[in-house]
């Protein structure tokens, strides 16, 4: 059912790669906006390039291949083919060809400064909630209604993208796993992975830091601290965040009497919207606790963000 391209027509596409084409880069390789015929129409894609020399690449291309194989929701990004043949120089080439996201990632919102053609960008309070009502139903989806449960296992700003009218689309999945069904257990049924896995200040370190399983509970603390950071302005990895202090803790000792002071400042021109705020806040604490056992499932936040703009 996917168009079939080949190694020549994604260089056309790209200009041979060429770094003007270059839009990001990611943990297995380089991402290049492309320009293909699509039925006697022009179409813009974005084409992920994997880095084979890159140690679990290879194993990032197929996780990836096999999860995208049967989901499909508005708020996951759409795959449209996949490139595997030789380069030409008789080498090995891997591609991912997606749907275009001409507003860029949600992390280019956040850091406009990391963006310069885009100083001016800037998301009011409601969008910010119904981006993350797009990615609650996204995660919703993978854990709880798609036809195999998956979790993300890499739920960042830089993997969250954004379309014409702003809707999220979460990408991504070289580092999803299936979780296992078995004898009557839970969608939180896991799946081994090695190592730490994601990125580091958005992935649980008490869990994968230990070489422990994947699991939906995983994917929920990277929610709550990501909608930590859309909300504050601040990221997990900054440098105030050392030691035994972390972006949730620094949270959690001002919520809720004085959480407006650490709110993004960006919002402060919204006024009336205290209550609002410090709702998504609660939300977003109680996701992204220490233990797994404590943090709320996604289909209860997905309703709790709803209501919260609504």
């Amino acid at each position: 059912m996917h168009v079939k391209l080949s190694y020549n027509e994604l260089s056309r596409a790209t200009n041979r790669f060429s770094s003007a084409h270059l839009i990001g880069a990611g943990s297995f390789g380089l991402v290049y906006k492309g320009i293909i015929m699509d039925h006697d129409n022009e179409k813009a894609v974005a084409v992920r390039v994997l880095n084979l020399q890159r140690f679990g690449a290879s194993r990032s291309f197929m996780a990836e291949c096999k999860a995208l194989r049967n989901i499909r929701h508005r708020n996951l990004v759409n795959i449209w083919t996949l490139c595997s043949s030789v380069d030409h120089l008789g080498n090995d080439f891997k591609a991912l060809v997606f749907e275009f996201m001409p507003n860029g990632s949600l992390e280019e919102w956040l850091r406009p400064k990391a963006c310069e053609d885009h100083q001016s960008r800037s998301l009011s309070l409601i969008q910010r909630l119904t981006i993350a009502i797009d990615i609650a139903s996204a995660l919703e989806y993978l854990h709880h209604l798609g036809p195999t449960p998956i979790v993300h296992c890499d739920l960042e700003p830089s993997n969250v993208l954004l379309d014409n009218d702003l809707i999220a689309h979460v990408g991504d999945f070289g580092l999803a796993r299936f979780l296992v069904q078995t004898h009557g257990e839970s969608s939180q049924s896991s799946s081994i992975i090695v190592g730490i896995k994601g990125t580091i200040g958005y992935v649980p370190p008490a869990e994968y830091g230990m070489g422990n399983q994947a699991s939906a509970a995983g994917d929920m603390y990277s929610y709550g601290i990501l909608l930590l950071e859309m909300f504050t302005g601040n990221r997990p990895t900054d440098d105030k965040f050392k030691d035994v202090l972390n972006l949730h803790k620094y949270v959690q000792m001002a919520f809720p009497e004085q959480v407006m002071n650490i709110i993004d400042p960006r919002l402060f021109s919204e006024e009336g919207h205290e209550e609002c705020i410090v709702s998504v806040i609660k939300y977003s604490l109680l996701c992204s606790k220490e233990s797994p056992e404590e943090r709320l499932e996604m289909t209860e936040v997905a309703k709790k963000m709803v209501a919260i703009r609504d």
